[in-house]
């Protein structure tokens, strides 16, 4: 199918489905583009980091500044189309977006996202008294641009990747939805340019209420722990915020 068809096309009731149900998974790997536009998320993250630390005359930053400017608008000469920036379709691996999973862009885990740190996540089902628990194990270095208090990650990115963390641990109900409370307690400073280890796991459902929780460690210290309320949605309310998204319907 063409990006022209994709515009033009409308969600089928399967491919919602198949969205819905699989929107933090991931069941093909990534094409050679995909990787391409990794790599280069990844080089505007070291660039992110190049300018924190930089130490220059205003002369040498006007020069790397007008140079920076180029390349932005080399690259705004190839957009993709779209409402929100992106053209949305159903692919084979229940993601959506022309030449990139909805994953890749995640301000989170998102590898094609520069300002993601990114949290690698996997998904882990041990077998535990003979019954398999599944959770959501997330690894991750927060950089220099996480800082908050010295040293140490800000706060607010902590609860932003517990929200994400605990995201894709209630989306393995089959039956996803989305945050409806979130509770973050900090235990210790969290240190940057360390391995982070977060675990989520769903705690209970109730109806459409789904209870998760998660921590953050460093090694055997807890920094920070939450609970997660998500509440559930019909595929039809996912699928409106689809057709929002492509531009089709207004908010």
């Amino acid at each position: 199918m063409s990006e022209e068809s994709f515009e033009t096309s409308t969600f089928s009731s399967d491919a919602v489905e198949k969205m819905f149900q699989g929107f933090h998974e991931r069941a093909l790997g990534k094409s050679a583009e995909e990787n391409a536009r990794d790599q280069l998320a990844a080089a505007a993250r070291n660039m992110s980091d190049a300018i924190m630390k930089l130490s220059a005359s205003i002369e040498v930053v006007n020069e790397i500044t007008a140079k920076v400017q180029e390349v932005e608008q080399l690259m705004r000469e190839y957009p993709f189309a779209g409402k929100s920036g992106t053209s949305l379709a159903p692919r084979a691996d229940g993601s959506y977006g022309v030449g990139s999973s909805f994953l890749d862009r995640s301000p989170l885990i998102g590898s094609m996202n520069p300002i993601a740190p990114p949290i690698v996540i996997e998904i882990q089902q041990p077998v535990v008294g003979g019954h398999s628990t599944a959770r959501v194990v997330g690894k991750v270095s927060f950089a220099d641009v996480f800082e908050g208090p010295p040293g140490c990650v800000h706060g607010g990115f902590i609860a932003a990747a517990f929200d994400e963390v605990l995201g894709i641990t209630q989306s393995l109900t089959g039956n996803p939805g989305m945050t409806g409370q979130l509770t973050v307690r900090y235990s210790s400073p969290t240190p940057l340019n360390t391995d982070l280890v977060f675990e989520g796991r769903i705690d209970r459902i109730e109806g459409r209420k789904i209870f998760t929780v998660a921590t953050l460690m460093n090694g055997e210290t807890k920094c920070a722990e939450a609970e997660g309320l998500f509440i559930s949605m019909r595929p039809e309310v996912f699928e409106r915020l689809l057709r929002i998204r492509r531009g089709e319907l207004s908010e």
